[in-house]
Order: C-alpha cells, then sequence, then structure tokens
C-alpha cells in the first residue's frame, strides 16, 4: 500500500496559516508540523518540506556577526536556525523537495554558503516590510524568461506581496537568482543547474496569504511543490 502523502512544514507564528494554504491545496495529504523542540525524528516521513517565514536569521550562520545590530533583537532564534540549516542538510542527502518561503529563502540560501543583507532600507534599498496599517506591501516581480522558475510560472512579471526586511545579498553556491524587485532585491532563487537535482524552490512573497489566490506566484508553486512531493 503506497503511504499517504506527508509534507513538513516548520513551525513559526503563523504556521496555520501555511497548514491551511497546503492543506487547501492538497486535502487529502498529511501535514506534519516540524518543530526544534521536537528535532528531526518527525521528518523521516516527509516527502517535502516547507520552510516558512518568521524571525531574523542570526547573522553568525552567515559569518557577520557585526552584523546583529541591524537585525530585531527579540526576533532572532538561534535554535531554529541551527534546526531549519539540519533539515536543509537532511532534504539535500535524501533529495526531498523544498518550497522555502520569505525567512525560508534566506536560511536556505545561508546554508549554501550565501549571506544576507540583515535590514534593507539600510542598505539603500526601498522599504519591503508591511505597511503602517500592518498590511502587506505589494510590488512587481520580474521573472527570468530563461529561469527553471519560469517553467512554473509561465509568465515574465507579477504583483507579489511583501513583508520583509533581510534579503539576500551574496547568493549562495549552486544558486541562482530567477525572479526580481524592480529596486534588484531577489524575490525568487534556484539551482544554477536543475537537471536531475531535488526541486528546491525558494520565494521572497509569501503565496500563503496573497489575496488573489489564483495567480501563478501562488498557484503554480503550490502545484509544482506538491507535484514534486508526489514523485518522491
Amino acid at each position: 500500500m503506497t503511504p499517504q502523502l506527508t509534507l513538513g512544514v516548520t513551525d513559526c507564528s503563523k504556521y496555520q496559516m501555511y497548514h491551511d494554504w497546503i492543506q487547501q491545496a492538497a486535502p487529502d495529504i498529511r501535514i506534519e508540523k516540524l518543530s526544534h523542540a521536537n528535532g528531526l525524528e518527525n521528518i523521516k516521513s516527509c516527502h517535502g518540506i516547507v520552510l516558512t517565514g518568521g524571525e531574523d536569521v542570526h547573522p553568525r550562520f552567515y559569518h557577520l556577526p557585526e552584523y546583529l545590530p541591524y537585525c530585531y533583537p527579540d526576533d532572532i532564534s538561534e535554535a531554529r536556525d541551527e534546526f531549519e540549516l539540519e533539515i536543509l542538510a537532511y532534504t539535500e542527502r535524501q533529495q526531498i523537495p523544498v518550497l522555502g518561503i520569505c525567512r525560508g529563502l534566506q536560511i536556505a540560501n545561508v546554508y549554501f554558503g550565501g549571506t544576507l543583507v540583515p535590514d534593507i532600507p539600510s542598505w539603500g534599498k526601498f522599504n519591503h516590510a508591511k505597511l503602517a496599517d500592518n498590511t502587506d506591501r505589494c510590488h512587481e516581480a520580474i521573472v527570468d524568461p530563461s529561469s527553471w522558475m519560469y517553467g512554473i510560472l509561465r509568465t515574465t512579471s507579477g504583483v507579489v506581496n511583501s513583508n520583509h526586511h533581510q534579503s539576500t545579498d551574496r547568493i549562495g553556491k549552486g544558486l541562482m537568482v530567477s525572479v526580481l524587485s524592480p529596486d534588484g532585491v531577489a524575490e525568487a532563487i534556484e539551482r544554477s543547474h536543475p537537471g536531475n537535482a531535488s526541486f528546491l524552490a525558494l520565494v521572497q512573497w509569501h503565496p500563503e496569504r496573497m489575496k488573489n489566490q489564483q495567480s501563478p506566484f501562488v498557484k503554480n508553486i503550490a502545484a509544482a511543490f506538491i507535484s514534486a512531493a508526489q514523485k518522491l
């Protein structure tokens, strides 16, 4: 008997939102909450992993501890950082599909040896954080038509939401930027040579809470990730 498709979702303050989004995309799957409090044991049943948004990545993990003053001091979890780096090591070894969202993109870039901008406005770009009324910003996203991600999105541009103050700086080894904001912030990262490697889609926007759930930046991402997990 084929085991039920199980997708792991990392714990965070808005965990339920990610859980519900994945569940709506694939009602018959089982979702496993992954938390550093429980270790890696639960990951063994997972056919795919969602790395969710949340806290700033501690800059010591990308060897720039002097960036710490630019981070939000009450919004850092080194235990979570360590746990999710372990998850990425596991998924790379086992060739398990990964969808990284917002912080998920950032921690994955760090795993592959990249660095982060700890505070986008301090580095001279437009603010990408939430608006004063606590809602997400929205801006254009420009897709590289020669990228693997274009094969998923099937569009060269669109509008995405935005709620982050950190972003990628130097891109990790074996990765490339496939979607950019107009001011040059990486909005999606993928493998430079996807080939037969495992599925790795890293997006800076939040598909789980975009108002237009029929946007290709939402539904195509979910469909591609679930399809990759089903093939594991």
